[in-house]
């Protein structure tokens, strides 16, 4: 589904746009982020930078051990180009909203609809999205503010992911209806 409006008290929510993780991402995407930040910044709305400290403690393949992963300090930095979010939120899952109090804080902004754009697509941002729409957010999805190292993954969570749980908005068109 498209971008049909936007609420009147909407929140940008950049997903783990950091030094660690952010050279991934194509130039054009972290250019889109930006751009939207300084949008939302415009209209006084409220922006959230969230970046990823450790990993989940739970046991995967990847990690037999177990046990919550440390980020390394340098990899946890957000990007300069973003400034700084009106939140700011250091998760230990892959949602924003899990192993925070964001909840909270766009819930005491009036907040009621979420735009979600980062890195990765079908990790940090489906997560986060997934999140927030159980929560009772609309939900939106800017496809081209968000990179994934996989391709396919990303075009799936896009085709058919994110339209079950919300809109799926180019930065153009988010920009259009701010």
């Amino acid at each position: 589904m498209p971008l049909t409006t936007v609420d009147p008290t909407p929140a940008l929510v950049v997903v783990d746009l950091q030094a660690g993780i952010a050279p991934h991402a194509p130039a054009e995407v972290i250019a889109n982020n930006v751009t939207l930040v300084e949008a939302f910044r415009a209209q006084g709305h409220p922006v959230v930078l969230v970046n990823v400290t450790a990993g989940a403690p739970g046991r995967t393949d990847q990690r037999p051990e177990g046990g919550a992963s440390q980020i390394p300090a340098e990899a946890v930095v957000l990007l300069p180009e973003l400034g700084r979010g009106d939140i700011e939120v250091s998760k230990q899952s892959w949602g924003a909203f899990a192993t925070t109090d964001l909840h909270e804080q766009l819930r005491a902004r009036g907040v009621t609809q979420v735009f979600v754009t980062g890195v990765a697509t079908s990790i940090g941002v489906e997560s986060t999205a997934r999140e927030a729409f159980g929560r009772g957010y609309h939900v939106v999805l800017v496809h081209d503010a968000m990179a994934d190292l996989d391709p396919v993954n990303h075009e799936h969570a896009v085709a058919r992911v994110f339209p079950r749980m919300g809109q799926v908005a180019a930065t153009a068109e988010v920009l259009e209806k701010l």
